[in-house]
């Protein structure tokens, strides 16, 4: 299994980079980020996209309070 780096764009996870594996590079996935540090529990949603300029990058797609 190999693995790749997915960059995100937004939210607090923005900048951030990791490895992504083979059975989650699927463009249109979805990861639930949830904040609980020093305050109310904040939901963040990214959503995986490819293109071949700047390779796997989860975009903000969505912040809950």
């Amino acid at each position: 299994m190999s693995t790749r780096n997915v960059r995100f764009i937004g939210g607090p996870l923005d900048g951030r980079v990791q490895d992504l594996r083979d059975h989650e590079a699927v463009a249109g996935r979805l990861l639930k980020h949830i904040h609980l540090h020093d305050g109310p529990k904040i939901e963040t949603q990214y959503e995986l996209h490819y293109t071949p300029e700047s390779g796997w990058v989860y975009h903000l797609c969505g912040t809950q309070p």
